[in-house]
C-alpha cells in the first residue's frame, strides 16, 4: 500500500514532529508499504531515505515562527495528490491541510488525520488579551467562546476524515466531549537504543557542570508555547535557595535572543539546535533532571528520551505529559517555585533508584508498537511485531 503522508510547520531544525514522521515512515517500510512524506521547503525537490521517499513542493514561511514553512499552493498540491494515487493518505496538520480529508473522500482513499497539538490549548495560549481565555481566568464567557470555537473545529476534523488519530488520553479529550465515534488513540515511541542510560557520560559532564552542581537540561524548540523561560526562572529560584544547580538548554526558536537576555548572569549555557541525535543522548543520560514545561504538550517526544536516557522529568500539569511520564517523574503548575520545589525532591531520591525508575516508564513505548497503531488505524495489517 502507499502511504502518502502531508505534513506543515516543518523546519530545518525542528523537532519532535520531524522525529515521528520519520520513524513512523521508517515502520510502514518495514511492514512492506511504501510511505510518501509531502513537506514543504524553499524549493521543490524529492529524495529517497530510509523512511521513504520525501517530496518537498515550495511553501512560504510563517512569519515570527522561527522558520516553519507551510504549503498554501492547494491546486498544485491537489495535482501532486492525483499524480501520487495513494491507497491511504495520513494528514499532520489540522489547519491548512484539512481540505485533504475531502479531497480524499472524493478519490475513494482512506484517510487519517494526526492530532499533534491540542486545539483547545492553542486558542487558549494565543488568544488576545482582550479576550482572556486561559486556565483561571475565570472569563466564563471567554471560555465558552474558546470552547466553541474548538469544538467546531474538531467536529469539522473529524468529519473530513475516516479516522482521528491522538497520541495520548489528553489529546483526545477534546474529541471524546463530541461523541467522536472515529476516534483511536495511539502513543508515540522512543528509540530505546539510541536514548540508553548506557550514555551517561562523566568527561562529558565536565563540559557543563563543576563537582556537585546539579545538571538540568531543557530540550525544546524556544517558542512562546513551549514556555522555555520556565527553567530558566526556576534555576534563579534554586540558585536562590542556595542549590548549585546549572541548566543546559538544547534548541533554537524565535525566543532565543530574549531567553539568553533572561538568563543574564546565571549558569545557562545555550547550544541552539542539537542536529546530532547520539549528542543529544549523551547529554540527556547525563543530566540530573530534564524540564519540559509546555502546557499545551499533547505527547512530548523530548521528555520520553530524557526518561529512556535515565533522567527524571519535571512538566507541566496542564499538558499531557504527566500522563506520559508516569511516577517517573513529577508534574508541576506554572509557578517557577512549584519547579524548583520538583527539582530539589527529585535529586534527593538515590540516584540510581530514580533512573532505573525512568528508564522502566519509557520501556513502556516504542516506534515499532507505534507504527503498528498507526497501521491499524489506517486499516492495514500489524506486519512489525511492536509492543503494545
Amino acid at each position: 500500500m502507499r502511504i502518502v503522508r502531508l505534513a506543515n510547520f516543518i523546519a530545518p531544525r525542528s523537532g519532535g514532529l520531524r522525529t515521528a514522521l520519520n520513524e513512523l515512515g521508517a515502520g510502514y517500510e518495514a511492514a512492506g508499504h511504501e510511505a510518501v512524506l509531502v513537506i514543504p521547503g524553499p524549493e521543490a525537490g524529492r529524495r529517497d531515505t530510509p523512511s521513504g521517499q520525501i517530496i518537498t513542493v515550495p511553501g512560504p514561511v510563517v512569519p515570527g515562527s522561527g522558520g516553519y514553512r507551510v504549503i498554501t499552493a492547494r491546486r498544485s498540491l491537489r495535482r501532486l495528490l492525483d499524480d501520487l494515487a495513494p491507497d491511504r493518505l495520513e494528514v499532520s496538520d489540522r489547519t491548512t491541510l484539512r481540505w485533504t480529508g475531502r479531497w480524499a473522500r472524493s478519490r475513494g482513499v482512506r484517510s487519517l488525520m494526526v492530532s499533534h497539538e491540542s486545539l483547545d490549548g492553542l486558542l487558549r495560549l494565543f488568544a488576545p488579551r482582550f479576550l482572556p481565555a486561559f486556565p483561571g481566568s475565570g472569563d466564563a464567557r471567554a471560555e465558552r467562546i474558546v470552547r466553541g470555537l474548538a469544538d467546531r473545529l474538531n467536529r469539522r476534523t473529524a468529519a473530513d476524515f475516516d479516522m482521528v488519530v491522538c497520541t495520548t488520553e489528553w489529546a483526545a479529550a477534546e474529541f471524546r466531549r463530541l461523541n467522536v465515534p472515529n476516534l483511536m488513540r495511539v502513543p508515540l515511541g522512543v528509540d530505546l537504543a539510541r536514548f540508553s542510560p548506557a550514555r551517561h557520560d562523566p568527561e562529558f559532564r565536565r563540559r557543563f557542570a563543576a563537582p556537585g552542581e546539579p545538571l538540568l537540561v531543557h530540550c525544546s524548540r524556544l517558542s512562546p508555547e513551549k514556555r522555555p523561560d520556565r527553567p530558566i526562572e526556576a534555576l534563579r529560584e534554586l540558585r536562590r535557595r542556595g542549590v548549585p544547580a546549572v541548566l543546559v538548554v538544547a534548541g533554537d526558536g524565535p525566543r532565543r535572543a530574549a531567553l539568553e537576555a533572561r538568563a543574564h548572569g546565571l549558569p545557562v549555557r545555550f547550544l541552539g539546535h542539537v542536529s546530532d541525535r547520539d549528542l543529544l543522548a549523551r547529554l540527556l543520560a547525563t543530566a540530573d533532571v530534564a524540564i519540559a514545561p509546555g502546557p499545551i504538550e499533547t505527547f512530548g517526544l523530548a521528555a520520553l528520551e530524557a526518561l529512556a536516557s535515565g533522567t527524571p522529568v519535571v512538566v507541566s500539569r496542564a499538558s499531557a505529559l504527566p500522563e506520559v511520564i508516569g511516577e517517573s517523574g513529577v508534574a508541576v503548575g506554572d509557578d517557577p517555585g512549584e519547579y524548583a520545589d520538583a527539582v530539589r525532591l527529585l535529586l534527593a531520591g538515590e540516584e540510581r533508584h530514580r533512573r532505573d525508575r525512568a528508564r522502566r516508564q519509557a520501556e513502556r513505548f516504542d516506534w515499532p508498537g507505534s507504527a503498528d497503531g498507526f497501521l491499524r488505524a489506517h486499516g492495514l495489517a500489524n506486519l512489525i511485531g511492536g509492543r503494545r
